[in-house]
């Protein structure tokens, strides 16, 4: 079954999508386990709880959170990804009952406010202009239950000499001013427009990418 990719001003990766199980350990340096783990620590999901993962690629991190959800007591994940081809592999390798993909933008989430228990992303946040980035975190808030997480993981500012050469070079290389967007340090600031308390920083890997954690107020 073909999915559409939807409109968005933000890069999908569709031409990615048959070889992105395989490039994605490469660009994470062969720690994709660990840096995954790190997310879902962070997250901590309870068996009943609701999460939504805004750019889900191929759907591993969704998977992995799937099996800490029990869906008997109604704990369930949900991915969306703009990129229709992406949707069509994660459907494929890894969909189920509880775990389920869905083409769609973050910019316009397609779920009733307080839906979910958690949001996390990761490594979408620098693929979309800084128009995009509100409205996608302003989405996040709507659709977060009072008192839910908010897990992202992305570009930020370089805290090492190699991350500072990887993100510049990225970013001229694949011509991609939203890079540069995160790189200045915008991500924090954006949640807090959007309505969070400031974000804690609780990880950080390669120099240039940084886990945020925060949570929509009670």
């Amino acid at each position: 079954m073909t999915i559409p990719s939807i409109p968005t001003r933000g890069r999908t990766l569709d031409y990615a999508a048959p070889v992105y199980d395989f490039l994605e350990p490469l660009f994470l340096l062969m720690k994709q386990a660990e840096y995954d783990l790190t997310l879902i620590n962070v997250l901590d999901p309870r068996p009943s709880d609701t999460i939504l993962d805004l750019g889900c690629g191929t759907g591993v991190l969704c998977r992995m959170i799937a099996e800490r959800l029990q869906p008997e007591l109604g704990g369930s994940v949900t991915g969306i990804d703009a990129a229709g081809k992406m949707i069509e592999v994660a459907r494929k390798k890894r969909g189920a009952p509880h775990c389920r993909f869905e083409a769609m933008a973050a910019e316009h989430l397609l779920f009733d406010d307080e839906t979910f228990d958690a949001v996390v992303s990761s490594l979408f946040f620098h693929h979309v202009p800084l128009d995009l980035k509100k409205l996608s975190l302003q989405e996040a808030f709507r659709t977060l239950k009072p008192g839910g997480k908010l897990i992202v993981a992305d570009m930020h500012k370089p805290t090492t000499f190699m991350g500072w050469l990887v993100s510049h070079v990225s970013r001229w290389f694949f011509m991609q001013p939203q890079i540069g967007e995160n790189i200045r340090g915008v991500l924090p600031d954006l949640m807090v427009e959007a309505g969070f308390p400031p974000p804690r920083t609780v990880a950080q890997y390669f120099g240039y990418i940084t886990v945020f954690a925060t949570s929509k107020p009670q």
